[in-house]
């Protein structure tokens, strides 16, 4: 039986015989797509191939709508995103149709959180159907691809975030795609298929058009492996859509007539069993959806991102949006807008016969355009004159070289009119220098000259209900919250109360949000601290899709918030501090003392649960904070404060001493834990603690290296076991060594870290850091004093302004000063008798003559007999002080006397 496309396989039969040397497959294939080019035009629902953010397939649909006005529109999109095509009507385009979930049962825990984007703009032939359908009465829009549930469970173990796409054609095969650009003298993808195939089709009949997409569509199928995971997924797909047609179909009754198919041009030409509106076709068993729960939603999206999504060329979509409006203005053509819809008047259908335009398609030149110098002559000016905003000295000189160039460029690629593409390589060439002098280069303002990244917004009345409420709360502001610029508010919370609410939800959002969305230029949120003015920077207009993305996980942003912050505590990986953290957090920002609570007992969990003390400094430091602001604001501590205090006491006691030999804890963490147990002492004992468990545990230390040597020198010191004189003694001694100096610095540096667990060895460290300077070698000095700077800097920089301040105590204030200055430790002290001669004595004695009755008590005290006596120079406690003046003199050291 003859067909319309007999002739046209002979001609590619006898041409694949005359490539005797080619692949042995290259006559199945000739033939074969040419076979499914009459199979697709034989199908009794007309099916319309497409191209993604293709002009070319935009303006075909256009007119195809135009012309047969269907009252059943068939669309290659996941079915479960029906309900958002009706909000479209409140953005503007691109923007994107999300699904979104985080909860998921059916799916493996951690792949959360799943998404599906499917992004729409106004040049695809896709928005066309929809704005056509939407807008026209009667007309029914059906999206017959799988469901995001499926997508997922047909690709277990793929990335979390999925991009559908309407027509993806590009090919398969990385050496087609390298020979094609080879040939025709393209950079990229992109590129040619502008040139090859936008540009032809562009004033193209229906009928061509819809041979030649279904051509290229099948030819790139062909070309596919058979056993690839995506060849199956594209076929699983076919079969999925097929059988909801059908079912659509004997559901409704709606003549084959009536409907259009509009798909992928590659699945176009589908040949599996499934395939075709005949109802004796079989159909695919669909499995039921999982259990997870999907949200939905529009979010902006941009050219850019279109780009960066489905890897095409730099400013391709751009380009492609000023054909399609350079395309409309040609055809006069009045494309399909939402909201913006007239009644159509109805036209004659064709008589349905298929006649072969391929032939006269592909034994002809392509019809181009020809040189349209009034554009080219435009931007070559406006590219000269952005150039010279951005810093450029571009002149007239090289608007006309750019325009010769691009004329030359089109020439050696075989094309009479010069594409974007040309225009962009030879402004490139002509303008380009070897430094770019400001933030955009000269490929970048050819984008932004062609069509620029379009960005799209969703509109109020699209947003979910987070979104809105972001909105509606910020209104006091006065500020116009969606537009795509940075927006200053100034808060006077003295004069106008009413926008402390607005403060809290700024505040939420910089904690919810990325760090440029939301940014305070004046103010903080600290414990204990009220601001009566702040000053914010908001650009929610270009974050717009975070905000509803936080939709997704609650209905107000304190819901999410809370959520987060559940999450994050009971997270398999917590740790104490990660828990203190959140507890700080809740108390900042939602004020929920339930919350703070349960957090809090989450701490105490974790803290007792740890079997390191890797987060022994944030956990002292966050747990100060929190009994400062505790202590400051409420009566008394909360319950898990007290146990959190038991539980670490204990619990740092235990790992002492095994942290002071185990190599892999740090010297920065055995000090918070002395710290830790120093600093809450007293709280500790008074909750029930025993102090016997931490001398026992600093006794049980025996560490090896100098500064964990160090810090239990200070440890035994600030528990009594170790006099100061005592520690300048060993000091001493370690620098009149020569095998220990080399390792001195390092004493320094575990002594440095000790004002951590014991402040008051300030002066004594500012001491041994002078004798240090003064008397070790440079050899030993020099190369450990950038190590010294960094570690202060790294991980004790708030002990810094302690030394600071003792060491401007210690040091004289002025140069003359130091010229007969000695150091405190350096001067000897006399013989001179201590009480006897002390100054003040002679006043001292009448004071307690007069008021005798505390000198009394103390004598009852510890048991001492008799009565007052007149004192004297032959008193008998005068005489032996001043005989024995030792005992006197060590006690005014200890004393600091």
């Amino acid at each position: 039986m003859s067909g319309p496309f007999d002739r046209l396989r002979e001609q590619l039969l006898g041409a694949a015989e005359a490539l005797a040397d080619g692949p042995a497959a290259l006559p199945e294939i000739l033939a074969g797509i040419v076979d499914d080019v009459d199979h697709a035009l034989n199908e009794p629902l007309e099916i319309f191939p497409v191209c993604h953010h293709s002009p070319a397939s935009a303006i075909a649909m256009v007119r195809r709508l135009r012309e047969k006005q269907p009252k059943v529109i068939y669309l290659e999109l996941c079915e479960d995103l029906t309900p958002l095509l009706t909000e479209l009507r409140n953005c503007r385009l691109p923007v994107a149709l999300q699904a979104f979930a985080s909860q998921l049962d059916g799916f493996p825990p951690e792949s959360a959180p799943l998404s599906v984007i499917a992004p729409i703009t106004e040049a695809s032939a896709e928005y066309q159907a929809i704005a056509y359908a939407l807008e026209t009465p009667g007309v029914e829009l059906v999206l017959v691809d799988r469901s995001t549930d499926h997508v997922f469970q047909w690709a277990p173990g793929e990335k979390k975030e999925e991009a559908v796409e309407i027509g993806d054609l590009r090919p398969r095969f990385a050496e087609l795609e390298e020979h094609l650009l080879h040939h025709g003298r393209v950079r990229h993808w992109s590129e040619w298929w502008d040139q090859y195939v936008e540009q032809p089709l562009a004033g193209a009949d229906h009928d061509t058009y819809r041979q030649v997409m279904v051509l290229i569509g099948s030819l790139f199928r062909r070309l596919t492996p058979e056993h690839s995971h995506r060849y199956a997924a594209d076929q699983d797909r076919e079969r999925y859509m097929w059988t909801r047609i059908r079912e659509h179909l004997a559901a409704t009754g709606t003549d084959r007539a009536d409907c259009l198919y509009i798909c992928g041009a590659f699945h176009a030409s589908s040949r599996v069993p499934e395939a075709g509106s005949d109802p004796l076709a079989p159909d695919l068993a669909i499995t039921p959806r999982t259990g997870t729960t999907w949200l939905y939603g529009l979010i902006p999206s941009s050219h850019s991102a279109i780009e960066d999504q489905f890897g095409l060329a730099a400013g391709s979509v751009s380009i492609a949006a000023a054909t399609w409006k350079k395309t409309l203005a040609k055809t006069r053509l009045t494309p399909f807008v939402l909201g913006k819809q007239r009644a159509l008047p109805r036209r004659a259908a064709g008589d349905g016969v298929v006649t072969d335009q391929l032939s006269g398609y592909l034994s002809g030149p392509a019809v181009l355009d020809g040189l349209d110098e009034e554009e080219l002559r435009g931007w070559c000016v406006d590219i000269v004159r952005l150039a010279r905003r951005n810093g450029y000295l571009a002149s007239t000189a090289d608007a006309i070289a750019v325009f010769e160039t691009s004329i030359l460029l089109a020439g050696m690629r075989g094309r009479a009119r010069p594409t974007p593409y040309d225009f962009q390589d030879a402004a490139v060439t002509c303008i380009e220098k070897d430094v770019v002098p400001g933030r955009r280069d000269v490929a970048r303002l050819c984008e932004i000259l062609l069509g620029g990244d379009r960005i799209g917004q969703v509109g109020y009345d699209a947003l979910p209900p987070l979104a809105r409420d972001v909105y509606d709360r910020l209104a006091p502001l006065g500020l116009n919250l969606e537009q795509r610029t940075i927006q200053r508010a100034l808060l006077d919370l003295a004069a106008r109360p009413e926008l402390t609410a607005c403060s809290h939800l700024l505040w939420v959002l910089r904690y919810l949000l990325p760090d440029h969305a939301v940014r305070p230029i004046m103010g903080s949120r600290r414990l204990g601290e009220q601001h009566i003015q702040e000053s914010w920077d908001l650009d929610l207009g270009r974050h717009q899709r975070t905000v509803i993305e936080l939709g997704y996980e609650g209905v107000t942003v304190e819901q999410v918030l809370e959520q987060r912050l559940r999450q994050a505590a009971w997270d398999p990986k917590a740790t104490a501090a990660t828990a203190l953290k959140a507890v700080e957090h809740s108390l900042l920002f939602l004020r929920s003392p339930r919350l703070t609570d349960e957090l809090g007992a989450r701490a105490v969990e974790l803290l007792a649960a740890e079997r390191t003390v890797d987060e022994a400094p944030a956990v002292l430091r966050r747990i100060r904070r929190l009994l400062a602001h505790y202590r400051a604001t409420a009566p008394a501590l909360p319950a898990w404060c007290e146990s959190f205090v038991t539980a670490g006491y204990a619990h740092y006691c235990t790992l002492l001493p095994t942290s002071f030999v185990d190599e892999d804890t740090g010297v920065r963490q055995v000090g918070a834990m002395l710290g830790f147990l120093f600093s809450m002492e007293s709280l500790a004992l008074s909750l029930g603690c025993d102090r016997t468990q931490l001398e026992l545990a600093v006794r049980q230390a025996h560490p090896e290296t100098p500064a964990k040597i160090a810090l239990l020198w200070a440890a035994r010191h600030q528990l009594g076991d170790l006099l100061l004189t005592d520690l300048r003694v060993r000091v001493d001694e370690l620098l009149a060594n020569p095998l220990v100096v080399p390792a001195f610095p390092r004493y320094v540096s575990g002594f440095v870290q000790a004002l951590e667990p014991v402040p008051r060895l300030a002066p004594f460290v500012v001491e041994t850091l002078s004798k240090a300077f003064g008397r070790l070698p440079d050899p030993v000095l020099l190369p450990w004093l950038p190590t010294l700077i960094t570690t202060l800097r790294s991980q004790a920089a708030e002990l810094v302004p302690v030394l600071t301040r003792e060491a401007g105590r210690t040091f004289p204030g002025t140069l003359a000063a130091l010229d007969t200055w000695t150091a405190p430790w350096n001067t000897t002290a006399g013989p001179a008798p201590v009480v006897a001669t002390a100054p003040g004595a002679a006043a001292i004695t009448p004071l307690l003559a007069a008021h005798p009755a505390t000198t009394d008590a103390l004598a009852a005290l510890l048991g001492c007999e008799g009565g007052w006596t007149q004192a004297g120079p032959d008193d008998a406690a005068a005489v032996l002080l001043a005989a024995h003046p030792e005992t006197a003199r060590a006690v005014g050291i200890l004393i600091g006397a």
